[in-house]
């Protein structure tokens, strides 16, 4: 009778890794596909208008609508999860679509946009396009917009209720203009000024501060492990504007980590999530 070889050692360690491998794509796609976190904050803003009650308003980025993890019936689902927060108005810090090599599905500009449609809030939703937006038919994106009733703003600036909200275009494509966004804030009349925005680097450039500025584009990190942390934060500035509500000398920024993902469908550490943001009045000194 022929002695059986044993399997040899490296191949044990070997198939070890390879299910290691798996598991750790496995729990990092499932990071990307869950449901946002909803994040909470309050601003208190000294001038606010006498009278006129808190606004509640919904942060929301990189969308990067794609094949697997966010197609749009995911999106879809999300917004009407959105929907039950009731937003005043809703922000949108660009990065709709994703046309990442990892992708198993490109949607065109109208499947991309149609679950955001759905959004729901008093004062309406206002887009600041991203850099994605910009190398993927950014006109039929902004038509598209539109044609559903969101409003588009690039280094625009427009009043909703109490809010005088400015939208700078792109600053990771070169598209940004902060001098025009802030001309035109100032053209159009008193209210309680806001920055909506992509990429959170053009906050150092700002003239002066504003009640909040509402950013997107740097996910967080998406890939972000422990003791090493995260891969980029695709910022100029590093990890100064990498996530969250961030006090940037005076300036009140908050930069979401997204709902998508962007080059491969993976979170670590990372989970997607929206910001809801109250403003209210600031309280009195005793």
């Amino acid at each position: 009778m022929t002695k059986k070889r044993r399997p040899r050692r490296w191949l044990r360690w070997l198939l070890l890794l390879a299910v290691i491998g798996a598991a750790l794509l496995a729990k990092g796609y499932w990071n990307a596909a869950r449901d946002p976190l909803i994040r909470t904050a309050t601003v208190d803003v000294g001038d606010w208008p006498a009278g006129q009650p808190p606004v509640k308003i919904l942060l929301i980025s990189d969308t990067h609508v794609a094949g697997p993890d966010m197609p749009p019936a995911r999106l879809a689902r999300i917004v009407g999860n959105l929907n039950r927060l009731k937003p005043d108005l809703v922000l949108i810090a660009g990065d709709l679509v994703s046309e990442k090599r990892s992708a198993t599905h490109i949607y065109t500009p109208a499947e991309v946009v149609a679950p955001l449609g759905g959004l729901k809030a008093p004062l309406g939703v206002v887009v600041a396009p991203g850099n994605h937006d910009h190398w993927f038919r950014r006109d039929a994106l902004r038509g598209e917009l539109e044609k559903r009733g969101l409003r588009v703003l690039q280094n625009e600036v427009i009043a909703v209720g109490p809010l005088i909200v400015g939208g700078v275009d792109d600053d990771y494509s070169g598209h940004d203009d902060v001098p025009a966004t802030f001309a035109a804030m100032d053209r159009l009349g008193p209210g309680v000024p806001l920055l909506l925005t992509h990429s959170p680097d053009v906050v150092p450039d700002l003239p002066r501060p504003v009640a909040a500025v509402f950013a997107g584009h740097t996910h967080c990190g998406q890939i972000r492990f422990p003791f090493i942390g995260a891969l980029t934060y695709v910022s100029r500035y590093g990890d100064r504007f990498a996530c969250g509500d961030i006090d940037d000398a005076g300036q009140r920024v908050f930069v979401g980590a997204g709902l998508g993902t962007s080059i491969l469908p993976l979170r670590f550490n990372t989970p997607p999530d929206a910001w809801l943001v109250t403003l209210k009045p600031k309280a009195p000194p005793r």
